[in-house]
């Protein structure tokens, strides 16, 4: 039963993060093309926020829990 807890906001979580690492590998995808700088530069902080999605944990009361401490 414990597994099932928190099953809506996992997967809010992972498809966020995935949906901005999509948009970031289109921003590069974009940087390459068409603007060289100007789509490096937009997809340095969306692939951060994705990664920062990704390692976050859910607390307890299903929120996200954005503590420095992982164990």
């Amino acid at each position: 039963m414990e597994n099932n807890k928190c099953t809506s906001e996992k997967f809010s979580k992972y498809f966020l993060s995935s949906l901005f690492g999509l948009f970031s590998l289109g921003l590069v995808v974009l940087g390459f093309t068409l603007l060289p700088i100007i789509g490096f530069v937009l997809a340095l902080p969306v692939v951060a926020i994705s990664i920062i999605l990704i390692r976050t944990r859910l607390n307890d009361q299903c929120e996200l829990d954005f503590n420095t401490d992982v164990s």
